[in-house]
């Protein structure tokens, strides 16, 4: 005898396997929600000089030509791991120095040649701008953008 699907049967089979996809979702949000926060996100403390940072970040515009995490223009150099680049991931004073004299010896006034802008940033906000970077190094992008160049 063949069985035939009847539309109570077409809608239980409509309503059970709904429900069935609808829970594998809810799982894998929830999955994908704890493995992000558990690994990827920064393991320096969020700061007021971090915050600082990321206030002057937006204040100057400065996705607008470099790239943090891959994200941003790609008219000047990543700054997602710079701090590694540079041999400072670790060193808050180190980071402020090299990213304040990085900052002044950057050429500008010479037409034609990529520049970067001269900012009227205080050292307050340099050694927060560092400490964002900082922070944003220690950010588990599980090794993108492929970037070890400087």
């Amino acid at each position: 005898m063949s069985e035939i699907l009847t539309k109570s049967r077409a809608r239980n089979v409509f309503y059970g396997g709904s429900l069935f996809f609808v829970a594998v979702f809810v799982v894998l949000t929830i999955q994908s929600h704890n493995y992000v926060v558990s690994t990827s996100t920064s393991d320096l403390p969020l700061t007021d000089e971090v915050k600082l940072g990321k206030e002057v970040w937006e204040r100057h515009s400065c996705i607008n030509c470099h790239t943090l995490h891959g994200e941003g223009a790609y008219f000047a150099p990543e700054l997602g791991n710079v701090m590694t680049r540079w041999g400072v991931y670790d060193d808050p004073q180190g980071a402020y120095e090299t990213l304040d004299a990085w900052m002044k010896a950057q050429p500008s006034g010479i037409e034609g040649r990529r520049q970067m802008p001269s900012f009227d940033i205080t050292d307050e906000e340099m050694r927060g701008l560092a400490e964002f970077l900082r922070w944003a190094d220690h950010t588990d992008t599980q090794d993108w953008p492929p970037n070890d160049a400087g």
